[in-house]
């Protein structure tokens, strides 16, 4: 995976960012609110590059969570799949990384936001779920889960570096990154930092609707432009099914033919589609496991399928 070439806000086209050697002094330079910043500025890679990657080397599958999207349910699908995953083999080990800084919600949905984070000399040591399924989030870290971050990129950017660099996970199996929506200074942090630590590639959620495949696109562009292997798209709330009679309907109408036929368009691999069940949003939302509490729900099968496809896809990475 190719390294993501850092630019300050409001940059000419033809900049050629901060690490460069011809920072500030290139013709493109000429005019720049920013030319006397990135002259004086550190040159070079950043080395929290080389920290990530001697922290994630007992990582073997690293994962990033996408959506072009707020509100299609990705911070809720990292869930399912962490929980999925942690329960199909429990001598594998499972992490949640909530790189969402000014929403976390990791610690609400997987029921430990009550808990503290410790540090110790090899590290921040994350919270367990499960014996085989532990988080991280910023969450961990606010004295009222009512407090507002309100952070600039620079050290929005300091965090992820802290915590993918400092958080002592040992050996795992599957590492989730749940992002914020776009394609904004979080994911760029993300994938600077992750490009020489064998990144597996990104899972992209949507719902089926237009408006949530119109911001999808840009999302997929948006690996393609940073060499981000796309295992797959999940398509979320994909049918509600009423609690009272288990009857399916449409929430949102996939009018031009929803994820699936987006992904045959763009030549992406498309994992699946999951029901929006109002038993499962209420165990997510008070923190249960919905697989011990609600284990005959279409949306276990739903998940079964779409965790063999990405299992299958992150195999055909080594």
């Amino acid at each position: 995976m190719t390294s993501v070439i850092q630019k300050p806000e409001n940059t000419p086209e033809h900049c050629p960012g901060t690490e460069s050697d011809q920072a500030g002094k290139a013709s493109a330079c000429s005019g720049c609110p920013n030319q006397q910043i990135c002259s004086s500025g550190p040159k070079g890679p950043d080395p929290g590059i080389a920290l990530v990657k001697e922290r994630l080397e007992s990582v073997k599958n690293k994962i990033l969570i996408l959506s072009g999207k707020g509100g299609v349910g990705k911070s809720t699908v990292t869930a399912l799949l962490s929980r999925a995953l942690a329960a199909r083999d429990n001598d594998q080990n499972i992490a949640v990384l909530d790189i969402d800084i000014c929403g976390p919600s990791q610690p609400r949905v997987l029921g430990v936001a009550d808990e503290q984070v410790h540090q110790s000399g090899s590290g921040w040591s994350p919270v367990y779920v499960d014996d085989n399924l532990s988080v991280m989030s910023i969450g961990f870290l606010l004295s009222s889960p009512d407090d507002a971050i309100i952070w600039r990129g620079p050290k929005k950017n300091g965090m992820i570096r802290q915590f993918l660099s400092e958080v002592d996970w040992g050996k795992l199996d599957y590492l989730l990154m749940d992002t914020p929506p776009g394609t904004s200074d979080e994911h760029l942090s993300a994938v600077t930092y992750l490009s020489q630590a064998n990144l597996t590639g990104a899972v992209i959620v949507t719902t089926p609707q237009e408006v949530a495949l119109l911001d999808v696109r840009k999302e997929i562009d948006f690996c393609r432009k940073t060499s981000i292997n796309i295992l797959g798209v999940i398509e979320n709330m994909s049918k509600f099914i009423c609690p009272c009679c288990q009857k399916e309907s449409e929430v949102f109408p996939a009018n031009t033919g929803g994820a699936e036929r987006m992904c045959n368009e763009l030549n992406v691999p498309f994992l699946g589609s999951l029901p929006l069940d109002p038993k499962v949003t209420r165990c997510c939302d008070e923190g249960r496991n919905f697989i011990e509490e609600v284990p005959d729900s279409p949306v276990i099968k739903s998940l079964d399928k779409i965790i063999a496809e990405l299992i299958k896809k992150c195999q055909n990475n080594f």
